[in-house]
């Protein structure tokens, strides 16, 4: 049996594993602060950009199906950074959000040009970037919290 087979009982009825795992992310992801979703988008674009990386290195982007899988990854990845966009505030942040905006949207380019000319040089560059911009947030996130709430742990996944 299969992770993805697991049944769990409970007075309501059986649950699949599946549906427990998911309602826990849509519980965390509805009660999470701010900062901490953040935290969250960067971690999802690290790992998108880190399977990326591994197509190259095992060289097995030569076939459609990798091909497809790789502009997924890079897709996926763009798509959270232009959340991250959306979600700056340009009145409040001031210099700070202008610097943020500048580089997502560089980060973007950079993925655009990398998934064209299929360049990890590029992608390893949007993800070490946004891993030291993750680490920041995370330390900004933590200083606020509240003295209850626990600190984000290292490389929180997601996305599973």
């Amino acid at each position: 049996m299969s992770a993805t087979e697991i049944i769990l009982e409970n007075e309501g009825g059986v649950v699949s594993y599946n549906q427990a795992l998911s309602a826990y992310r849509e519980t965390r992801v509805r009660t999470a602060s701010q900062g901490t979703l953040i935290v969250m988008l960067y971690d999802e674009v690290i790992k998108q950009m880190g399977a990326a990386i591994i197509l190259f290195e095992n060289g097995s982007i030569k076939g459609p199906g990798k091909i497809e899988e790789l502009n997924t990854r890079v897709i996926k990845s763009q798509e959270i950074i232009t959340e991250l966009m959306a979600s700056l505030d340009m009145q409040a942040g001031g210099e700070i959000a202008k610097n943020l905006l500048a580089l997502y949207t560089y980060f973007n380019q950079q993925l655009v040009e990398g998934n064209i000319e299929k360049k990890v040089e590029k992608f390893e560059f949007v993800r070490n970037m946004m891993d030291q911009l993750r680490s920041a947030w995370v330390e900004i996130v933590n200083t606020q919290a509240a003295p209850g709430n626990q600190p984000i742990p290292s490389g929180i996944n997601i996305a599973g």
